[in-house]
């Protein structure tokens, strides 16, 4: 049997614990990010292919890789994950937080939260290990 879905009417949007809790402004902000992310991992890649750079030196683009991929995860899935770490939630003007006050809320921000990190880890250590095992 599953347990009713909890949601949250906010200012701006529904708050949805471990599902959602950001809303279009912050969204904005996260898909901007990651795709600066992505930028920076892709002329990092080029300029390490290059200059000729051993496969060693290129697992570094792992950091950028999986920092775009963090933003793009969080517009996407509506959900930031250092806000969920927090235990807080933002569905009006950047920089108008609100508090989680619920412990059941916070424990699935907090589980969403990890799952974004550990995903995007995953594509950004993936994404360098293609990267180190080009050819020069």
């Amino acid at each position: 049997m599953s347990m009713p879905q909890i949601t949250y009417e906010t200012a701006g949007g529904e708050y949805l614990p471990g599902t959602c809790n950001i809303g279009r402004a912050e969204i904005a902000r996260r898909r901007r990010a990651g795709f600066v992310g992505i930028g920076a991992a892709a002329a990092l890649a080029a300029g390490l292919l290059l200059v000729g750079a051993p496969g060693a030196t290129r697992w570094l683009v792992a950091l950028p890789l999986a920092g775009g991929a963090v933003g793009l995860l969080q517009a996407r899935f509506r959900f930031c994950a250092a806000f969920g770490l927090a235990g807080i939630r933002n569905f009006g003007a950047l920089g108008n937080l609100e508090r989680v006050e619920d412990a059941e809320a916070r424990r699935a921000d907090r589980a969403k939260a990890i799952a974004i990190f550990l995903v995007a880890g995953v594509l950004g250590l993936a994404g360098a290990a293609l990267l180190a095992v080009l050819p020069v």
